[in-house]
């Protein structure tokens, strides 16, 4: 046993000098020992390993022996060749570092194989095996010559329990969240339970490969290397990026890097990786709902903006390719909401959506501007004539009526169209052009398309002037009531006050609204001033019938078209009787003839409830548009009011004067009370008298009153004798 290399198979069986060399920590080993006396100064050992003897006894242990010298591993024992898959003959020298991976000794940190000075020092290495994966191997190294860095060292494969320290660290490892991946010369050492998890590699699977194998191929050539480089130079990398998984598929994380450091050496690269994917997933839909309408899915104002700058810029690159855009506002949309409720308004907007997504090319972008309002980004197009096509092809997608809540909507659309020119410098001035378009398509009539041009820009923007001036009108309260008086013709006897709106302008004087009743008609603000025009004549009516003794006074009030078709119309007008207290018998609804005949159903309905009311119901402009005449029989009302272009016609001749005889024989046979308006000259009054006519108004008559004025009509006894009459 004293020979100068010797092997046993229990560590109480061998030598003094074994003992010596291996140290306690083998007690018991339980696959052998190979040892060498301490004592050699030169290892010699492929001379020595040449001969028969000690060759059968490195070969004929069931442990892995290897011989280094100067940093190469100069021979294998035939266990160690058996798991690196090579033969006898086809063993050669091989640095250490091809054969032992990532050594970690047993005790507290790691530590390359050759720069101990302890005898019997303990290790934890990797060897590539001849299946193409990495073994793990345990065992000792023992320095026998530290100048000609000569050592033999003893390993088997993983089995032997780890040292409480390790087993710890792997504990940990396994329990936190982020995959961990130990990278030493391109292979992996070690991978954590986690990084199954993410990525879908089994321990095994994982172990020998390389970490550029998640990289995805189009950047795997430079990103591994650049990343390698980066930790070289800053000591630690943190960033967000992507990486396969075993399936192909992309998985966000935020990837750590860190070097490997034995004795302050690197040996390779830890990597922690992160799964950010749910996280990744809330960016996107918080930067989706950022940039999209959240009813409809489409594009909202800031990216349409975003999209539409980037169009310009392209134009400006490549004038040939122009652009445009499509301005888009439903027609009486409020209407709907207001009668099929909220809720269908919101169904009737993302249909919408759904038809203007369909009837566009690819190319072309849709965004929601902000209530009914949409536009349209229409690229790669030549003339104005092309963004005709698009508007005519959105329009007929709104023909086909909407299905809502059981409902059958006809939903009609106002559209402008813009071309990019080079006085476009910015977004919105187109957008405005457009939207400049939209308002006349709308003001002519709606369900139509207007192209923009310079002449329509003016008359768009006074206006939109007229807009803002109702608007502060209504705001600051700068309106007024006065009263004109609508008298028998034949006695000159007072009958009624007609309600008028009046605007006190900044300097004093007093103006009509009849120019800014259009506007606010389109705007929606006639809602507004109808409401306020009825509670003010409930309150005046009152008010009069309560100071004076006159009798049988009345009071009409015009209602708009809007305000006649709004849901809450009838219960306006009882909150507005209630809150009066007035006589409702007293109270006069003026309807305008062009209202009945947008929808006579629904205006027979609406008529009935008014009447249920106990308030009476005038036709007003009568005979404006040759309305079917069987108006006077289905409405229940007791009154006309002739168009004030019929009274004009009272002192011609011809077919005009005819048509007025004829509506007034018609109304008194249907026991109606017939009304003239604008009543200018004493001819007309006479005329229109012998006619039989039995009311009338206008200007010979008597202006329109101040409430302190027109109160001194109704002092009892009161008669009006009109000029020349």
């Amino acid at each position: 046993m004293d020979a100068p290399l010797c092997a046993a198979y229990d560590f109480d069986m061998a030598t003094p000098a074994l003992k010596s060399t291996v140290g306690p920590e083998w007690k018991p080993a339980r696959l052998g020992i190979i040892a060498v006396p301490v004592e050699a100064t030169s290892l010699n050992l492929p001379k020595n390993a040449d001969s028969g003897e000690q060759r059968e006894i490195l070969d004929a242990l069931p442990v892995l022996v290897f011989l280094e010298r100067a940093g190469k591993i100069v021979f294998a024992n035939a266990e160690a060749r058996q798991i690196l898959g090579l033969s006898e003959g086809e063993w050669v020298e091989r640095p250490v570092e091809e054969v032992l991976w990532g050594l970690f000794p047993g005790t507290a940190e790691p530590q390359t194989l050759l720069t101990g000075t302890r005898k019997g020092s303990p290790f934890h290495a990797t060897m590539p095996a001849k299946n193409g994966r990495l073994q793990p191997v345990e065992g000792t190294y023992s320095l026998l010559n530290a100048e000609l860095h000569e050592a033999v060292i003893v390993a088997h494969p993983g089995g032997r329990e780890p040292a409480p320290k390790s087993r710890l660290m792997e504990d940990v490892l396994a329990c936190i969240p982020e995959a961990v991946a130990i990278e030493h010369g391109n292979h992996v050492l070690y991978t954590n339970p986690a990084f199954s998890r993410i990525f879908g590699f089994t321990t095994e699977e994982a172990s020998g490969g390389s970490l550029r194998e998640l990289i995805v191929p189009e950047t795997r050539q430079n990103e591994q290397a650049t990343l390698e480089k980066a930790v070289d130079e800053q000591g630690h990398v943190l960033l967000e990026t992507v990486r396969m998984n075993k399936a192909g598929e992309l998985v966000d994380v935020c990837l750590q890097a860190a070097p490997l450091l034995v004795d302050e050496a690197k040996v390779g690269y830890v990597f922690t990786f992160r799964d950010i994917g749910e996280r990744k997933q809330t960016e996107a839909r918080l930067q989706h709902d950022a940039m999209h309408d959240v009813l409809t899915g489409l594009p909202n104002r800031a990216l349409f903006l975003d999209r539409l700058t980037l169009a310009l810029k392209r134009r400006n690159r490549h004038p040939e390719y122009g652009c445009g855009v499509l301005f888009m506002d439903l027609d009486r949309f409020k209407e709907i909401n207001d009668a099929l409720g909220h809720a269908a308004g919101d169904v009737l907007l993302i249909a919408l959506a759904q038809r203007i997504r369909s009837a566009l090319r690819p190319q072309d972008s849709a965004a929601r501007l902000g209530g009914d309002e949409f536009a349209i980004l229409v690229e790669n197009i030549f003339s104005a004539g092309d963004l005709e096509i698009v508007a005519k092809r959105v329009l007929r997608e709104m023909e086909r009526p909407f299905d809502i809540f059981g409902h059958h909507v006809q939903a009609g659309a106002s559209i402008g169209a813009a071309m990019a020119g080079p006085e476009h410098t910015s977004a919105d001035l187109l957008i405005r052009d457009a939207d400049f378009a939209m308002y006349r398509a709308k003001q002519s009539g709606g369900r139509q398309f207007e192209i923009f041009d310079k002449h329509m820009e003016v008359c768009v923007s006074s206006q939109q002037e007229r807009e803002r001036e109702l608007r502060y009108v209504l705001d600051k309260r700068l309106f007024e009531f006065s009263y004109q008086p609508i008298f028998a013709l034949q006695n000159g006897k007072l009958d009624s006050f007609e309600s008028l709106l009046r605007w006190r302008k900044v300097d004093g004087s007093i103006d009509g609204f009849s120019d800014l009743l259009a506007v606010a008609e389109d705007t929606g603000l006639s809602i507004t001033i109808g409401r306020e025009s009825l509670n003010a004549a409930c309150r005046q009516l009152r008010q009069w019938c309560d100071s004076t003794p006159a009798a049988g006074i009345r009071m009409t009030v015009n209602l708009a078209n809007r305000q006649f078709y709004h849901p809450d119309m009838v219960a306006q007008l009882k909150r507005a009787l209630i809150a009066s207290g007035a006589d409702p018998s007293r109270l006069s609804l003026e309807i305008p003839e062009g209202v009945l005949n947008e929808n006579p159903d629904a205006a027979v309905a609406i008529v009935q409830r008014m009447v249920d009311c106990n308030v009476r119901v005038a036709v007003d402009d009568f005979g404006s548009s040759l309305a079917p005449l069987n108006h006077l029989v289905r409405l229940p009302i007791d009154r006309v009011k002739l168009d004030p272009r019929l009274t004009l016609a009272a002192t011609s001749t011809g077919r005009q004067q005819a048509v007025l005889e004829t509506l007034i024989r018609l109304g008194r046979s249907l026991d109606l009370q017939v009304v003239a308006q604008g009543i200018e000259t004493p001819e007309q009054l006479k005329a229109l008298s012998l006619m039989g006519c039995e009311f009338g108004q206008g200007t010979l008559l008597s202006q329109a009153l101040e409430p302190a004025h027109a109160i001194k009509l109704l002092q009892p006894g009161f008669r009006h004798v009109a000029p020349g009459a």
